[in-house]
């Protein structure tokens, strides 16, 4: 064991046999994480008709692409846990893994002569880059080690280039308004000896997914505005993002726009000597459309890729229609720690001092006028879910009294509407004696009792003053304990520290205060995004979500606000910080599980 599992005292799950003796389990953390609960690849006519599944079984498997002569191809799987590239003929027979990492492998494409697979990882940083494996001999290296993301690489027709696309060189930026960031990327060409770099799209803008023209003379590629990443990635809004698909010559640099105007026009590729095609989704929905003015299919379609020659078209099912659809708890997801079991639940999940009981914000759907407006308990084990209060209003982030009794939450207006009121509320965790712990204006929420249950400390946020407050349970006397924009506080089991997310110098970073004001320090400096801070069962470490790593792929691609959420643990005093997931989806909002006590 490491010695790192040596000293975490998280919660090992007890497992009682039938003779009475006991086993130990993994360790366990509770973390929500957006992602589709399907994705199936399936192959088609160019304009998507007679569409059949490629593999069997229910496995998310997405970013397929067609080897040069068509015989198979290539994909990401999370089969076996982690993404990591697959390829199959297409007639769905002879699957076969070709990279075994526990770091993400995603977007692949073979070369022309099916010796070589060009593929995004991030095996080495943490952010994503791009390698070469060699399928005889099995050596992989890294192409293009830069600081920042580089994605979707495409073979030229002699084998010589790849074009890709690179968020290189670029500020981890937000949308205006929002905590969420924006994508700035831009479309390069580089030898496959890493020679001969050369941007090809401007700056300012996302280029992304290039593909080669039969001649290799030309790439295409999609274009949005920076400042419309972030609303290309809420479905509802994606009908309304302006895109372009543009080609530049690689020789000279003329450009042209193939396609323009309102509707998000993604993955686009040539087809034939001057045809395009691209997917423009709208909503719920996506199409396959032409240049020649023709339309494909229209449905749950996602990343579609032609084969050379035209004929066929592989693209992903499932993700558009399942990635607001609410789930239970319960789900096994894949990590980077074998010690530590992760398991999902969504709506800020909180676990119950003795480890049996989960409260969470009922999800009822992504966007749906009443999710997140009630809190529901349930067995840890995904069992006996029963409604225990339901608010006007968000009713959001749930916590326990150290005792079990208590339940302490927010009711009222969150995220972008917290200018309008909201208080902090506890209910025994039966349901009964629902009462105030705050009144009056302002918005309070995210609360969290100390380890005595006398007090709770809470995010308070109005026109005039913001910060962390502590409440007095009872007599309601109210004190600052911060004047930051500060959020998510949580009080250690040691009573001795708080730990919350503050916003300074345009990041979002963790930080722990004593409860009396005294002691301020900063855990975490990375650039982007640190949140969702919460303690360990023994108060040693800090579970947290972090944008450090950056963006997985381009962000119009994903359907999810902030794909580039990892989920970290460190140490309390900040140290040994390092990631538990590798993934493409979002992680937050964590919540460890004491020990369960059996005989």
């Amino acid at each position: 064991m490491s010695p790192f599992c040596k000293t975490v005292l998280v919660v090992p799950l007890l497992l009682c046999l039938s003779s009475g003796s006991v086993s130990v389990a993994k360790e366990r953390i509770f973390v929500d994480q957006w992602s589709p609960t399907q994705s199936n690849l399936y192959i088609a006519d160019a304009d998507g008709a007679n569409a059949r599944k490629l593999v069997p079984g229910s496995h998310r498997d997405y970013n397929g692409s067609f080897s040069f002569n068509g015989r198979w191809v290539v994909f990401t799987s999370e089969r076996y846990g982690s993404a990591d590239i697959f390829r199959v003929r297409t007639d769905g027979i002879g699957l076969e893994r070709l990279t075994d990492n526990p770091a993400f492998d995603d977007q692949a494409a073979l070369s022309p002569d099916g010796s070589r697979l060009a593929f995004v990882s991030t095996r080495d940083a943490g952010s994503t880059d791009i390698f070469i494996l060699d399928l005889q001999n099995g050596m992989v290296r890294n192409l293009t080690r830069a600081p920042g993301g580089d994605y979707r690489p495409s073979w030229s027709p002699d084998g010589r280039m790849l074009a890709f696309s690179s968020d290189r060189g670029t500020k981890f930026q937000k949308a205006t308004g929002r905590w969420e960031h924006v994508h700035p990327a831009s479309v390069y060409v580089m030898g496959v000896d890493g020679k001969g770099l050369r941007k090809l799209s401007p700056g300012g803008k996302l280029g992304g997914s290039p593909k080669w023209s039969a001649d290799g003379r030309r790439v295409v590629f999609y274009e949005v505005d920076v400042a419309d990443t972030f609303k290309a990635r809420w479905v509802p809004e994606q009908a309304r993002v302006p895109s372009r698909i543009v080609s530049v010559d690689i020789g000279t640099g003329e450009r042209i726009e193939h396609a323009s105007g309102d509707g998000l026009k993604l993955s686009p590729q040539f087809i034939g000597r001057s045809g395009i095609g691209y997917l423009e989704k709208a909503g719920a929905t996506a199409s396959l459309v032409f240049s020649s003015g023709e339309k494909g299919s229209v449905g749950d379609i996602g990343n579609p890729s032609w084969s050379q020659d035209g004929s066929q078209l592989v693209y992903q099912r499932g993700p558009i229609a399942t990635i607001a659809a609410p789930r239970s708890p319960g789900e096994l997801l894949s990590g980077r720690d074998p010690q530590l079991e992760l398991v999902y639940a969504s709506g800020f999940p909180a676990v119950s001092p003795d480890g049996r009981q989960l409260v969470v914000s009922e999800r009822t759907g992504r966007g749906r006028p009443d999710d997140r407006t009630a809190l529901v308990v349930w067995n840890t084990d995904g069992t006996d879910p029963h409604r225990i209060f339901r608010g006007e209003g968000a009713v959001l982030a749930p916590q326990w009294s150290s005792d079990g009794q208590w339940i302490v939450f927010g009711v009222g207006n969150f995220f972008l509407a917290r200018t309008r009121p909201a208080q902090v509320m506890m209910v025994r965790s039966d349901g009964s004696d629902p009462r105030a712990l705050t009144t009056g204006p302002g918005n309070a929420g995210f609360p969290s009792f100390s380890p005595d249950g006398s007090e709770v400390v809470y995010r308070f946020w109005s026109d005039t003053a913001g910060g962390l407050r502590i409440v007095n349970v009872s007599d309601g006397a109210v004190r600052t304990l911060t004047m930051g924009y500060d959020n998510f506080p949580s009080w250690s089991p040691k009573a001795d520290r708080i730990v919350f997310s503050r916003l300074a110098n345009d990041d979002f970073n963790i930080f722990t205060i004593r409860p009396d004001g005294t002691g301020l320090s900063q855990l975490t400096h990375s650039p982007g995004n640190d949140s969702h801070p919460s303690w360990s069962a023994d108060g040693e470490h800090v579970l947290f979500s972090s944008s450090r790593f950056g963006f997985k792929d381009e962000a119009p691609l994903a359907d999810i606000p902030q794909p580039y959420g990892e989920l970290f643990i460190m140490q309390a005093d900040g140290s040994d910080q390092r990631a538990l997931t590798d993934n493409r989806w979002e992680e937050g909002t964590p919540a460890w599980q004491p020990a369960l006590s059996h005989r």
